[in-house]
């Protein structure tokens, strides 16, 4: 299969291309971004965007392509509503509605989270914009599409967020994880289980369209 995939520099972005990479069934990665991935591998390709929202003039580098793996988010801590719905909504619908033109019979998968609220209506800021971003998205007439709403994941493989935050977080509770992963495996999932549950989902598909830890990991 041949997959695009969108933020490859971010900490879940790695441990898919990771995967992608050493996967036989992957034949070919375009990683789409405003920066390269820093990674080389005959299979990799790179299309660097300074505007993530325009497709137009790339749209020949986009067709022939199997599975689209959206990575690409942010965290919503100190934005307005308006401003989180931007950068997570209409970046993400640009992109979506580009592809589905190029490529109708492409798998879409869409990294959320665990607490997306698929009423749109909810309390919660983030829920509510990635809740509206996955309906959207399954509205699309593409061959299939599918909502990783993964929990904690655990970065394996030397993988670190970019964000400072969540990599304090990694560091302090490492060895946490390593034993919750061992008494509890479904409260969390890792960046490796996360690629290949993906890999998977496009080769073989998935029992439903929204899939949470214990999904991803089955998977």
């Amino acid at each position: 299969m041949k997959v695009i995939l969108f933020g490859a520099t971010g900490m879940v972005g790695q441990g898919v291309l990771r995967e992608c990479l050493l996967e036989p069934r992957v034949t070919e990665v375009l990683a789409v971004g405003r920066s390269p991935s820093g990674r080389n591998d005959p299979k990799l390709k790179e299309l660097v965007l300074p505007d993530m929202f325009q497709y137009r003039e790339v749209t020949p580098q986009l067709k022939g392509y199997d599975a689209c793996f959206f990575c690409l988010g942010i965290s919503s801590a100190g934005m307005s509503e308006t401003d989180y719905r931007h950068v997570t909504y209409d970046l993400t619908l640009a992109a979506a509605n580009e592809l589905v033109k190029l490529n109708p019979k492409m798998t879409f998968v869409y990294v959320s989270g665990q607490g997306t609220d698929s009423s749109e209506k909810g309390r919660v800021m983030w829920a509510r914009v990635k809740g509206a971003t996955e309906n959207a998205l399954l509205a699309l007439p593409f061959k299939a599409a599918y909502m990783f709403r993964p929990g904690i994941i655990r970065p394996l493989h030397g993988i670190r967020s970019k964000t400072a935050l969540y990599r304090t977080f990694y560091t302090l509770f490492r060895p946490f994880l390593g034993l919750m992963a061992w008494l509890s495996p479904d409260s969390l999932t890792s960046t490796e289980q996360m690629g290949k549950a993906m890999i998977n989902a496009v080769q073989d598909g998935a029992p439903q369209r929204h899939l949470e830890n214990r999904d991803i990991n089955r998977l």
